[in-house]
Formats: structure tokens, C-alpha cells, sequence
């Protein structure tokens, strides 16, 4: 029993009290030091310099929660075949209630006094030159309505059961109508929180008050904080001429990029816009065409001596997405130590490559191979038999040791 006591409190004292630490073997050899040395630098300086300046792996990050709200302003007015109109907010903007996406109209073409009954398609793609190529109760995917099996001989279309006269919108007007939205004003209105720093921002900044904002125009260089947009500078930085977008229609991103370092004071956190063209480009080749041009359709119902009739607007307009982005850093000490410790691992390339020169590469490698390890023979162990003797003591069976004998 002392014996095991004794065993076990020296392995103890091995575990608690000892240090190992690997054998090292110093090579003064000139190639083999270069190389270490040069791919300890390599390491250091993708350590300092991709993952801490670059990556900013010394730092957490978050993204932000966004709110958009949007406000135009601007009058537009249109003198169509003698009929005066003047078009305000309420008119040209879809939907009114300033949503982070919205359309605004540029262009539109419009079809009077339509009501519901039977006439004929337009001529064209729904020609006909008999009743049995109108195959009634079907339409066509470009059609106005359901086909009634009937062909017009006046016109040689397909009659429909359509809102009539049916739309003709193959003449798009030139110039737009509404030319005058170039001069509209868009105002923007952005707040964000950055919910794992407790940090929240808007758009309208330190020195950004309402005095500012009464008398400003954004602009890339004199003016970037500014949050009023002219709708014709927004289209020119987006790279489309606004008279080509505002006759076709098409869609516009206005991306609000906070990128922020926090470690820095949270007034130095400001927006910065950049402006998109979205769906093509006129300026594209004729095959990337198809994409461009953006149009919907809406209607005015009215009654008229007890009939009901509509005015439908084909709209061509210029459609605004307010596209938030945003990436906030702050140094922690998690992902510091973590890149820390990932780039001393990383120096351990540098010992492997070394030892692949040193020991298969050099002249003297076979010396090298013997400086660096150690080899050793197995001893074979010495065999013992050991004899008991064993002598039975009285009636309790209890068993005496009486000697022992050894035998090589």
C-alpha cells in the first residue's frame, strides 16, 4: 500500500511540477536561413498587412436595421390635342406615401372613354380573313380582350369583349410630356442602427439643419451630405440621358452606403450616395435593349349617364429604388487574438519548408538527418519466472507465503 502511495505522488509531482519543451538543433547554413527568413517576413507581412490594415481583423462588425422615407416636389404641365393639365405630386408619383420604392411619371399615353363591349383588335399581330381564325372564347397574349369568334371584315382583326376603343400605344409621344421632371426635387430621409454597437445614425448629420437643407442641391463635390436630389442630376450620374429614360421609362437604384469605423468619434459615421442605372442601359448594344424602358397602366373610372367608363394612362416613368448598405467595425479583443493567433500558426510554414530543405535537398543532409534526430535500439526486456509456494493454515483456508524462488 506505501508503495502505490509513493508511485502515485511521484507521478503527481512528474505531472504538476515538470516541463517539457521540444530539442532544438541550431544549423548555421546560409540557404536555409535566407528562406526562413524570407517567408517569416512573407507571413508578417500578410499578417499586418492583409489580415490588420486590410481585412481590419482587429475589429467586429455589425450591419444595419434601415428605415427610408422619401418626399418629391414639383410641378409638371401638359397641352395635349388643346387640353391644359397640370400635374402635381398627388399625380405623377406612384404610390404617394414615400416608400423606399417608387415610380415617377415622365411620359404616358392616354385612352379616352373607354367602356365595356365588343370591337375590333387593332391591325397588326391579330390580323384575320375569316371567322375561324378567331377562335371565340380564347385570347391572345398580346391581345386587349376574349375573342367572340367573329372577324371584322372592316378592319380584318378578331372582334374582342374588351374595354373599348381598345388601347394604341405603338406611338410613344416625342418629346416626353413630361420633360419637366427634370427639375423635380427628391428629399430622402434615412435613419439606421447598428444594433450590436448601440449606435444609431441618420442622414441628416451634424450641420445638416433645417436652414441647410431650405437652400441646398446635392452634389458629388460641393455638396454630398446634402439629402435634396434634383431628378435630373440623379439620372445623369446613373449614366442615362433623361430625355431617352424619361420617353421609355426605367429604373434607377440610389444606393446610401454608411461604411463606418467606429473606434474613430461616431460624428466621422456620415452617408455617402451613389447613383445606378438598373434594367439596362440605352447606351447598351441593340440586343441589351429588350431590358430597357419601365411602364404600367392605371385607370380613372368615372360614371357617364349611367354607363360606366374609364380613362386609362399607359405610364412611362423613371422608377427610384433607395438601396441602403451598410458595414460598421469596432475593435474587440476576440477577433484579435483570434487573427493573432491563426498568423503564429501560420509562421510554422516556415519551419516545415526548412526542414524539406535541410533534410532532403542539402549536400549533407545525412548529417543534418543525424544532428536533428536521435535514434535509439528497443532493449529487449529480461524475463523473470517467479515461483510461489503457498502453505494452507488451519481450517479458516487462509494461505501463508513461504518462499519464493527465482529462475533465470
Amino acid at each position: 500500500m506505501t508503495r502505490m502511495k509513493s508511485k502515485i505522488t511521484s507521478a503527481l509531482a512528474d505531472f504538476f511540477f515538470e516541463y517539457e519543451t521540444p530539442r532544438q538543433v541550431l544549423v548555421r547554413n546560409r540557404r536555409v536561413g535566407v528562406v526562413c527568413r524570407l517567408i517569416q517576413l512573407g507571413v508578417l507581412g500578410y499578417i499586418i498587412g492583409w489580415v490588420f490594415i486590410y481585412e481590419k481583423g482587429y475589429q467586429s462588425t455589425d450591419t444595419a436595421v434601415s428605415s427610408v422615407f422619401t418626399k418629391m416636389k414639383g410641378v409638371g404641365y401638359t397641352n395635349v390635342s388643346g387640353t391644359e393639365r397640370v400635374w402635381d405630386v398627388a399625380d405623377y408619383v406612384f404610390p404617394p406615401q414615400g416608400d423606399a420604392s417608387f415610380v415617377v411619371m415622365t411620359n404616358y399615353i392616354v385612352t379616352e372613354s373607354q367602356q365595356m363591349g365588343k370591337c375590333p383588335e387593332l391591325p397588326g399581330t391579330h390580323n384575320c380573313t375569316s371567322d375561324g381564325d378567331c377562335e371565340g372564347g380564347s385570347h391572345k397574349r398580346t391581345g386587349h380582350g376574349q375573342m367572340t369568334g367573329v372577324c371584322v371584315n372592316a378592319t380584318k382583326t378578331c372582334e374582342v369583349l374588351a374595354w373599348c376603343p381598345v388601347e394604341d400605344d405603338h406611338t410613344i409621344p416625342d418629346p416626353p410630356l413630361l420633360m419637366s421632371a427634370e427639375n423635380y426635387t427628391l428629399f430622402i430621409k434615412n435613419s439606421i442602427t447598428f444594433p450590436l454597437f448601440g449606435v444609431t445614425r441618420s442622414n441628416l448629420v451634424e450641420g445638416i439643419d433645417g436652414g441647410y437643407i431650405s437652400k441646398c442641391l446635392h452634389d458629388p463635390v460641393t455638396a454630398p451630405l446634402c439629402p435634396i436630389f434634383k431628378l435630373g442630376d440623379i439620372v445623369r450620374l446613373s449614366g442615362f440621358s433623361f430625355e431617352t429614360i424619361a420617353k421609355v421609362g426605367g429604373a434607377i437604384g440610389i444606393v446610401v452606403d454608411w461604411t463606418c469605423n467606429l473606434d474613430a468619434n461616431v460624428k466621422h459615421c456620415k452617408p455617402q450616395y451613389n447613383f445606378h442605372g438598373l434594367y439596362g442601359n440605352p447606351a447598351e448594344p441593340d440586343k441589351a435593349k429588350a431590358s430597357v424602358g419601365y411602364n404600367f397602366r392605371y385607370a380613372e373610372h368615372y360614371m357617364e349617364n349611367k354607363t360606366q367608363k374609364r380613362t386609362l394612362f399607359k405610364v412611362f416613368g423613371i422608377r427610384l429604388d433607395i438601396i441602403v448598405q451598410s458595414l460598421a467595425r469596432k475593435f474587440d479583443i476576440i477577433p484579435t487574438l483570434t487573427a493573432i493567433g491563426s498568423g503564429v500558426g501560420i509562421f510554422g510554414v516556415a519551419t516545415v519548408v526548412c526542414d524539406l530543405v535541410l533534410l532532403y535537398l542539402l549536400p549533407k543532409r545525412e548529417f543534418y538527418k543525424n544532428m536533428k534526430f536521435k535514434y535509439t535500439d528497443i532493449q529487449k526486456p529480461v524475463s523473470s519466472n517467479v515461483k510461489w509456494t503457498f502453505k494452507k493454515k488451519g481450517k479458516t483456508g487462509a494461505q501463508e507465503l513461504l518462499s519464493r524462488s527465482e529462475h533465470q
